[in-house]
């Protein structure tokens, strides 16, 4: 198999899982079902598109594939003559039908507020979007939230079987009925992007296809819910992170620091958006930890020379107050160690049970040893600087630790 071979099979999978798989769930009602399908039309592409050639449109290729094979399954398995009927008749429409544009945001957030139903619980409901919409797997679902693996294999499953028993409909709800699925839906948009914006393994820190499927749900979320201030603030921060996006990364894919980065490199038309839409939540006089994580965002992309870290500590400040959380807490103690010392931000992640969720994540340690390094404890950073490279997930975060690591113990 070719290398190019790989690569678009690769690339189709981040950019069209979540549609094909959207699709064979409108269609069948099986969510295993749809998955199972969807994996076997990504096996077909490696098996075919060495002798076949790469398709000119791989998403409707795979769509194609994956519904005759979920027509096969359904005859096989008697799964009711009815169903099989119907997704015979859609297995035979056109390509064009499969990935019209209009077509595109509709399956998707109805897949989005189908996992997100208040039947099943907060954490299920993002783990269960995750997985389907963004082709996510439970070690990385698990790893975005600090859980064992294990675990996440349990709520996953749990929750497919609620939705299956409970027949919860493959729906957008009417109006009334959305307010109380928002959070749940922003907080899966949100770790999607966040998935894309620092990937949890693999060689690539950045994966761009899902930080621009986050960013255009959050988007088709605002358009149909334009008064919810924290869907405006998310849309905002991922902006105001993805503008940088460019910068973030050196030719050779090593890490660049926020202050190393070339700005002329930042997207300005992602920046003027993200004001626009932080403006727009703040107007609405409902603020929200997602409003308050783009106004932090924002300061990192202001057109000083300097970053004002006394401002970011004190919006840390009132982030904290609404979501204590140790993830905030870390993040807390890093602006502190940057607006008033490295001994000021130690005292905060002393705070940070060793133990705790934050065990495993190797920002904690990394975070740790910069404060030492600034203080010249260097045998101490180097530690942590250790620590933290056994870790990290990613060959660019390893990177980036073992050059801190050698300048540590230089």
């Amino acid at each position: 198999m070719t290398a190019d071979v790989e690569a678009a099979v690769s690339e189709a999978f981040h950019a069209e899982w979540g549609r094909i798989v959207a699709t064979l769930v409108r269609l069948t009602g099986d969510w295993d079902l749809a998955e199972e399908c969807a994996q076997d039309a990504f096996a077909t592409a490696l098996e075919r598109w060495p002798r076949d050639g790469i398709p000119r449109r791989a998403g409707a290729w795979l769509t194609t594939v994956a519904r005759n094979r979920a027509v096969d399954r359904a005859r096989r398995e008697r799964v009711g003559e009815s169903k099989t009927r119907e997704v015979a008749v859609m297995a035979a429409e056109s390509d064009e039908s499969v990935t019209a544009e209009e077509e595109v945001p509709d399956d998707r957030l109805r897949l989005m507020f189908t996992c997100c139903h208040p039947a099943l619980t907060f954490e299920a409901q993002v783990a269960l979007t995750l997985r389907t919409l963004a082709g996510m797997t439970t070690p990385e679902i698990a790893h975005a939230f600090l859980v064992p693996e294990a675990t996440m294999a349990q709520r996953l499953v749990r929750a497919k079987r609620k939705i299956r028993n409970a027949c919860i409909p493959f729906a957008v709800p009417p109006p009334h009925q959305l307010v109380e699925r928002t959070a749940a839906v922003v907080a899966v948009i949100y770790l999607l992007f966040n998935e894309g914006y620092s990937a949890s393994s693999g060689t690539d820190l950045v994966r761009r296809s899902l930080t621009a499927e986050a960013i255009r749900l959050g988007r088709v979320l605002c358009t149909l819910m334009p008064d919810e201030p924290e869907a405006l603030g998310l849309v905002a921060l991922m902006l105001f992170h993805d503008a940088r996006s460019a910068a973030r990364v050196n030719d050779n894919g090593d890490i660049v620091v926020l202050s190393e980065q070339d700005r002329t490199l930042w997207d300005p038309s992602a920046i003027e958006e993200g004001h626009l839409r932080l403006d727009a939540a703040t107007r609405l006089g409902r603020p929200g930890p997602f409003q308050m994580q783009a106004a932090i965002a924002a300061c990192h992309v202001s057109d000083g020379k300097t970053t004002d870290w006394v401002e970011i500590a004190n919006l840390y400040d009132h982030l904290f107050a609404m979501t204590p959380s140790a993830v905030i807490a870390l993040n807390r103690a890093v602006a502190v160690s940057m607006s008033e010392g490295p001994e000021a931000g130690l005292v905060l992640l002393d705070r940070i049970a060793p133990d705790g969720e934050l065990r495993e994540y190797h920002l904690l340690p990394a975070a740790r040893a910069d404060m030492l390094r600034r203080l010249g404890r260097r045998s101490e950073a180097a530690e942590a600087y250790r620590r933290a490279f056994d870790l990290a997930a990613t060959d660019a975060e390893r990177r980036y630790l073992e050059r801190r690591l050698l300048e540590a113990t230089a």
